[in-house]
């Protein structure tokens, strides 16, 4: 189905598309449409009773009113949030129809496989502790948007569930198929489709890593900026609207795709928008896909915007005696106006795991990690500044490198630090949060989030993206023992309702002062 297609009948009918949207993610379909499926919206067309995820997510839809392997009646409750601490994660199951299994052969020749091994790695995320009763019945490896879009209506046909599958490094149990099904892992399709130096954008396959992208792009001086773990794919990237520590100043996911190719949950395949960056006709269908985790269809080509690799960069470190000073001097770097390109904290618990990890020897207390740049003077003229911001909130051993090498060595330690926190613990799992607030209420909430961690009896740490509001702990526990799965979640639940009570606080305050000002 055409794009221009799409969105005329959704200018021309701004209600019908309401309703139709409505009905699609709020009910049951009770019954057909009078209307034909050309006459419909894209979403309302063919909606499947499918678990449609990318690398980074997979949720269940319950549309269709006929049984089929995903019925809502026979859905596990425990498969859920964020929050569910359950070990294992149990969903209905039905075996695979063998006329969808020729189909996929047919479809994808060699490049599907059933050996036990290779679909069990698949349907078991490596760093989360969520783990999967069922496991994927097929795995299939798509070398084009053609066989995605095929391999899509057989599973439609045959209403089966499907999970795509990418750089899998997803911590939270995204990749997992609770109802077993089709995997259709994306890694064949990794290539660079068109590449336009003047324009700064890069077409790509969803398949392709983000830093293998940065490998090939680096002989043209260009990059792209964001940077979450390593190993994630653009594809899984779009789908959680992922970030990383170069947000605080390039942006988020959304802010760097043009434009995406998507097959529909039918098997249709629409293009969002074009390479040009401005449009205002019609809806936002790029930024609809960006961060719906696998709900709306399968991402199998992505239009990105690139960056000039800067002309000099200078990373520096900064050690503190509380986290709270350290939070402090990322709220006071950012209020200074400094175009700061990262800033890092790791409080002392999460050095210790580094420590112990890679045989270092840093000082063992909360600690900032900055990256400037510019001309040659101008990042060395910021590092001053932050330098000077530091010493005034009690920081100590401020330290810089300009060397590419010594550089990297930096960064590495704080890209590894989730695999450094199992070296404390390699017999636990690990359970992660990530919350956010308002940059003026970041250290408070840090602080207080930091006394209820130390207070536990499990052993947790503390990473943030201090420069834009954003922090994660690691509560690592053992997931056999129900007291330490409770004290993990309950743990989880403080620092989320401790910061959208903060979110509550403020707006509270700014409206009694409205009211104030009315009375008066």
């Amino acid at each position: 189905m055409a794009f221009v297609s799409c969105i005329s009948r959704l200018r021309s009918s701004s209600k019908t598309a309401y309703n139709n949207l409505r009905n699609a993610y709020f009910y049951n379909l009770r019954a057909q449409s009078t209307t034909t499926a050309a006459e419909r919206p894209f979403w309302s067309t063919s909606l499947l009773p499918l678990t449609l995820a990318f690398s980074a997510g997979s949720i269940a839809f319950h549309f269709q009113p006929q049984s089929s392997l995903c019925d809502s009646s026979n859905l596990d409750s425990r498969i859920g949030g964020k929050g569910s601490t359950d070990f294992a994660v149990k969903g209905s199951y039905r075996k695979v129809p063998q006329e969808l299994v020729h189909e996929l052969r047919v479809i994808c020749e060699d490049n599907m496989t059933m050996d036990y091994d290779e679909r069990y790695f698949h349907g078991k995320p490596q760093y989360s502790f969520h783990k999967a009763v069922n496991i994927p019945d097929v795995v299939v490896f798509p070398r084009s948007e053609e066989e995605v879009s095929n391999i899509v209506k057989s599973c439609d046909k045959h209403k089966v569930p499907i999970v795509p599958y990418g750089g899998a490094t997803s911590i939270e149990g995204h990749t997992l198929s609770p109802h077993g099904g089709v995997c259709i892992d994306m890694s064949h399709m990794k290539n660079v489709k068109a590449l336009h130096i003047e324009d700064l954008d890069v077409v790509v396959e969803p398949g392709i890593g983000w830093m293998e992208l940065n490998e090939y792009l680096a002989p043209y001086g260009l990059f792209f900026p964001l940077d979450p773990g390593p190993g994630a794919t653009i594809g899984g990237m779009c789908a959680t609207r992922c970030s990383g520590s170069l947000a605080v100043r390039y942006g988020t996911m959304r802010d760097n795709v043009i434009s995406l190719k998507v097959v529909l949950a039918n098997g249709d395949l629409v293009k969002t928008a074009s390479r040009a960056r401005k449009s205002a006709a019609g809806y936002d269908l790029t930024r609809l896909v960006i961060g719906s985790e696998g709900t709306l269809g399968i991402i199998t080509e992505v239009t990105l915007k690139l960056q000039k690799i800067p002309e000099h960069s200078v990373v520096a470190m900064c050690n503190f005696p509380t986290i709270k000073d350290a939070a402090d001097v990322a709220i006071a770097t950012m209020l200074s106006g400094i175009q700061v390109s990262r800033v890092e904290l790791l409080d002392e618990v999460q050095i210790r795991a580094i420590n112990i990890a890679n045989g270092k020897n840093l000082p063992e207390v909360p600690t900032l990690m900055f990256e400037f740049i510019g001309t040659e003077a101008y990042a060395r003229e910021q590092t001053l500044i932050v330098q000077k911001v530091a010493s005034e909130h009690n920081g100590t051993d401020f330290v810089f490198a300009e060397e590419p090498e010594a550089k990297k060595e930096l960064w590495k330690i704080r890209k590894e630090a989730l695999w450094a926190c199992f070296a404390m613990a390699p017999k636990n799992e690990a359970m992660t949060s990530d919350v956010c607030v308002p940059l003026s209420r970041l250290a408070e909430l840090i602080s207080r989030s930091k006394q209820e961690l130390d207070a536990s009896p499990l052993l947790c740490t503390v990473i943030a993206h201090a420069g834009d509001g954003n922090f994660h702990t690691v509560i690592l526990f053992d997931p056999n023992q129900e007291d330490q799965r409770q004290e993990a979640e309950r743990l989880n639940h403080f620092m989320v309702h401790t910061a959208l009570s903060m979110e509550v606080s403020r707006e509270g305050t700014w409206h009694r002062g409205l009211e104030d000002n009315e009375k008066n």
